[in-house]
């Protein structure tokens, strides 16, 4: 077992509800209070159940116990995907002067920022859902995972793996097309692998680049990836604080319900919005999302 000891905001049930917000998701599973999530550490799948006891994270490993080298990768990757190294006390300060984020802030404290560790999964995630509907992105998602991705079965559940950069680098577009992405969606996820494969798109070098303009420009380079996945991916895999993707649908819808407006707000009237955020933007949107689902 590993024990993780969260910060003092810590909501595990608010971030259960995010983790458990479609019905399509078969990248982790929740049962009984528990996040079940399979993972590949030295090249041998792991399966992790992950719950909160004791105002503590307890990990336990149901396909046997690890070596102390795989509990620790485990421990780490768990305080990446919630976000645990956080210190959330200057959001929380700045939400209190805020008219809009002030009742979200409140309602879900504690919810922590959950994040896809994986570059190349938060990459090819973020492309798969452009301009399309969340619907029909989770059903791209669940066939691209169990068409290319590992999977272990465990008590007659069964649990997935990602598929690999260098898995998805071999293949062409036209296997993607088969699963109905488009040949261009298909280009952008074959062109990210490739960059992978030949090192010039690493997580490591992304997260030396402190300066949100330097990665913003870096990653928009890439063909496929825009100004809105350049900062997902900034938000949700690399821990920028600042990342804004104000383009974003379901912000905008989010804001108009809070602020009870007849139709969505103008970028220019988010960015007046947010004037208050700075630092803060990735935190704001985050719990502005959580306002759109039970």
């Amino acid at each position: 077992m590993i024990e993780i000891k969260p910060p003092e905001d810590f909501n595990f049930k608010e971030c259960l509800v995010f983790l458990g917000r479609s019905d399509q998701e078969l990248l982790h599973r929740i049962k009984d209070g528990f996040v079940y999530k399979l993972l590949k550490i030295d090249q041998e799948p792991l399966l992790l159940k992950i719950g909160f006891i004791d105002d503590s994270l307890q990990g336990e490993f149901p396909l046997g116990k690890p070596t102390v080298k795989a509990q620790k990768m485990a421990s780490d990757y768990v305080v990446d995907w919630f976000d645990l190294g956080r210190d959330l006390a200057g959001f929380y300060e700045m939400a209190q002067h805020d008219q809009m984020l002030q009742r979200v802030v409140s309602k879900y404290r504690g919810l922590r920022m959950i994040g896809i560790p994986d570059l190349f999964e938060a990459l090819t995630w973020a492309i798969i859902g452009q301009q399309i509907n969340l619907t029909f992105a989770y059903t791209l998602r669940k066939r691209f995972v169990e068409r290319f991705g590992e999977s272990v079965t465990f008590e007659g559940e069964t649990y997935w793996l990602y598929p690999t950069f260098d898995r998805i680098a071999e293949i062409e577009v036209d296997a993607l097309k088969e699963l109905q992405f488009t040949a261009r969606k298909a280009e952008y996820v074959i062109g990210v692998s490739r960059a992978m494969v030949n090192g010039e798109l690493t997580r490591e070098h992304l997260l030396k680049m402190e300066d949100y303009q330097q990665t913003h420009a870096y990653l928009t380079k890439l063909r496929g990836i825009g100004s809105w996945t350049a900062d997902y991916v900034m938000m949700k895999c690399l821990h920028q604080s600042a990342a804004f993707p104000i383009t974003d649908v379901g912000l905008h819808n989010a804001v108009r319900i809070q602020l009870g407006l007849e139709r969505k707000p103008t970028l220019d009237e988010l960015k007046e919005m947010a004037a208050g955020w700075t630092g803060w933007e990735a935190y704001s949107v985050f719990y502005l999302w959580r306002s759109l689902y039970v």
